[in-house]
């Protein structure tokens, strides 16, 4: 093998000797062996087969090569040019500072007008690469004159290189500059012509002596720029503009202002730090300033006018001899509608989030359209406007999510409800509530904390809002009533009816606690018995109901229905499916010696974070409550929800499960027990901490009974109409 390859190396070598002699007669090296080793003939066939490496993205976007810097003075100004080369180095629009520190009055690329973003004082370019480019600004420079002394000072661009040709007045004049070097020198025809170059990126400040300094006998030149950022706004009836106008003083001393108000309009306000006073002429708008001698000045311009079409033409506003006008439009309309804009003369269409962040901040509706434009000598910008209204549709302000009535009924016929809430608001500040006849409300509360019923002229009023509390979730608002009724007799038939409520109801759940020496039966009205509904509505599932919606998130800020791995946490309610608040729940490890305790919040839920995996025990206690124990084997990488029922009874009384039923989407719910069909239920927690606030609380001349038995009713969907339930009694 090793034969083979040498020969062939050998007759390839000689061949390409022998090929070399006939092509070329310079003297070659004498023909000879090479020899190559199978491992270096192997690298070299490797690196022949690679492929090569593709060019990197260069690493800045854009390069400034040189800048040429051509400037004259004249009388009290310094004007000319800067003359930009550079190269985009990367594919696409890139964003290019060219200069900063100085005023921009024109800009072109290859003959062509070139717009330029303006940012914190950095005038910048939006250039197309890979390209080199080429970029010519007329620029212009204030002159600072002071006894013997002329001066101004010149930023220098960020360039590879900076060169500047300066012309000032008089012969021999002796000119000094800072941050630079003089290269050259020229004293001709009354002027003095000096070259320099300067470092890219400082500023430099050029100064001269001057032999006398001359006060000017007559007012200079007005020279100023105009920039008019204008918000169109189009409503029903009349079309609005309101105009951010920024003056630009470059020479003179204005002590005002003028523009022509567009045909058909009223000024509805005018405003400014330097504004003194405005005046109307024949059409034409004065704004008199009390700061001649400023540099800038901002006006807030609003005017309207009526309209009766579907289309309109937007003006511009135009101050009259400003030597620059350029400015921004933002299109909005009030309501639902859709607007066409056309633009023309120069104006340019842009993306609404390039627009202005002051003349955003105007707008009341979201925008719809924005354009930018710089006012040419030979022509005007238009807008024309045109839009379609489509009818507002009603927005509903507030709906509960559902509602827990309790309603306890004494022997004297008297009932007292309480009305719980829960409530997603968007702007609605009143529950307007129809009592039956008889009935009074005796107290109301909003997020845990006491409000003033209000009594209007077409019914009572339950506050939904109280001061500082601005809701961004899902609240409780409550309220009890008392109705008089009719006492009971030995037998015969009684109703009980609720309120009417202003707001969508999705679903409500009334229990009804009636005295023990009464037989009732024969329920009727407009409600269902509980245990004839399907699960999904039945009470004892209020706490699944809790941890279904996304909406209601804990007072930890975890949402029940999307814990983090870690976490553990569930819903503790009564035997009637009320939840429980202010439960004492612990979580710990005996393996481990983990624990950590929490309370359940004013929707019975509860959240515990960084639980370790192992076998875990979950206990909680409440006033009024038999203790309930959980034992569960707990994986941290897949959190659940445990959810279970409290029976009512002493903390002494301990009931303990282990929950070795399956879970369902991490939710164990086999000891929400169903209840018996048609028989009366055991009190829930609502019922004694109503018998509790009476006792206590609300200062009302009621016999609280004590003893008896609750039956549970169900209603979807109430909106604006009573709920009534009717049944048949008789004494045991």
């Amino acid at each position: 093998m090793k034969t083979r390859l040498l020969f062939t190396i050998l007759f390839c070598v000689s061949g390409l000797v022998c090929l070399a002699e006939e092509e070329s007669s310079l003297p070659l090296p004498d023909p000879g062996n090479v020899t190559l080793t199978l491992e270096e003939y192997n690298r070299l066939v490797e690196l022949a087969s690679k492929t090569p490496k593709h060019a990197e993205i260069a690493p800045l976007p854009y390069s400034v090569k040189h800048a040429d810097v051509n400037l004259q003075v004249v009388n009290d100004t310094v004007r000319g040019t800067v003359d930009l080369q550079g190269e985009v180095f990367r594919k696409g629009i890139s964003k290019v500072p060219l200069t900063s520190g100085m005023t921009i009055l024109d800009a072109h690329q290859n003959g062509k007008g070139l717009p330029l973003i303006q940012e914190s004082g950095t005038e910048s370019a939006l250039l197309q690469g890979p390209a080199e480019f080429s970029v010519s600004l007329n620029a212009g420079l204030p002159l600072r004159i002071e006894a013997g002394r002329a001066s101004f000072t010149l930023p220098a661009p960020v360039a590879g290189s900076v060169q500047v040709a300066l012309v000032i007045p008089g012969d021999h004049t002796l000119a000094n500059v800072t941050s630079g070097v003089i290269t050259n020198r020229k004293s001709e025809n009354g002027h003095t012509a000096i070259e320099a170059t300067l470092v890219p990126g400082q500023p430099a400040t050029f100064w001269w002596a001057t032999r006398e300094v001359v006060a000017p006998v007559a007012p200079r030149e007005v020279r100023f720029l105009s920039d008019a950022k204008t918000l169109v706004s189009v409503s029903e009836a009349e079309l609005r503009l309101i105009v951010l106008a920024d003056i630009t003083v470059m020479q003179g001393e204005p002590s005002q202002f003028q523009f022509q108000i567009p045909a058909g309009y009223e000024i509805t306000g005018i405003t400014g730090s330097t504004l003194n006073s405005s005046e109307i002429q024949s059409g034409v708008m004065t704004l008199k300033v009390n700061a001649p001698g400023q540099r800038a000045h901002e006006f807030l311009i609003s005017m309207e006018r009526p309209i009766n079409l579907a289309k309109v033409d937007a003006p511009f506003l135009s101050f009259k001899g400003a030597q620059r006008e350029t400015g921004e439009v933002l299109v909005e309309g009030a309501g639902t509608m859709e607007i066409n804009a056309k633009e023309g003369g120069g104006l340019k269409r842009m993306d609404v989030k390039e627009s202005n962040p002051y003349l955003r901040s105007l707008a009341h509706f979201p925008p719809q359209a924005a354009f930018r434009y710089h006012r040419q000598p030979d022509e005007t910008p238009t807008l024309a406007l045109d839009w379609v209204r489509f009818p507002d549709g009603s927005v509903l302000a507030a709906v509960a999510e559902s509602a827990v009535v309790t309603t306890m009924v004494t022997s004297e016929g008297k009932s007292l409800t309480e009305v719980r809430l829960i409530v997603k608001n968007q702007a609605q500040p009143f529950l307007k509530v129809g009592l039956p006849q008889g009935a009074s409300i005796l107290s109301a509360d909003v997020a845990g904390e006491r409000v003033k019923p209000v009594q209007g002229p077409d019914g009572n009023r339950v506050p939904l809002l109280r001061p500082g509390f601005r809701p961004t979730g899902s609240y409780a608002v409550s309220f009890v009533f008392m109705h008089s009724g009719a006492p009971f007799a030995k037998k015969g038939g009684a109703e009980l009816n609720l309120p009417t409520m202003d707001i969508p109801i999705d679903l409500l759940n009334w229990e009804v606690f009636l005295p023990e020496q009464y037989k009732v039966k024969d329920f009727g009205g407009d409600v269902i018995a509980a245990d004839r509904v399907p699960p999904a509505f039945r009470p004892e599932t209020v706490a699944r109901e809790y941890e279904r919606r996304n909406e209601l998130v804990a007072a930890s800020s975890v949402n029940i229905a999307n814990l983090l791995p870690g976490q553990i946490g569930g819903v503790l309610a009564d035997p009637n499916g009320a939840v429980i608040p202010n439960v004492q729940v612990s979580v710990t490890d005996p393996a481990t010696g983990f624990s950590m305790s929490t309370r359940t919040d004013q929707q019975g839920r509860w959240v515990v974070s960084n639980v370790p995996t192992g076998q875990i025990k979950i206990t909680a206690e409440a006033s009024g409550f038999k203790a309930a124990v959980r034992n569960a084997m707990y994986d941290a990488s897949r959190p659940s929800t445990y959810s279970f029922r409290m029976d009512v009874g002493t903390v002494a009384e301990t009931v303990e499960v282990s929950a070795t039923s399956p879970t369902l989407n991490g939710r164990d719910y086999s000891e929400l027990e169903q209840p018996k069909r048609n028989m009366p239920q055991q009190a829930s927690a609502n019922v004694v901490n109503l018998q509790k606030r009476v006792a206590g609380v609300l200062p009302v001349p009621v016999d609280v009974p004590r003893a008896g038995t609750s039956f549970s009713f169900v209603r979807p969907l109430v909106l604006d109409e009573e709920t009534r339930v009717t049944f048949s009694y008789k004494t045991r």
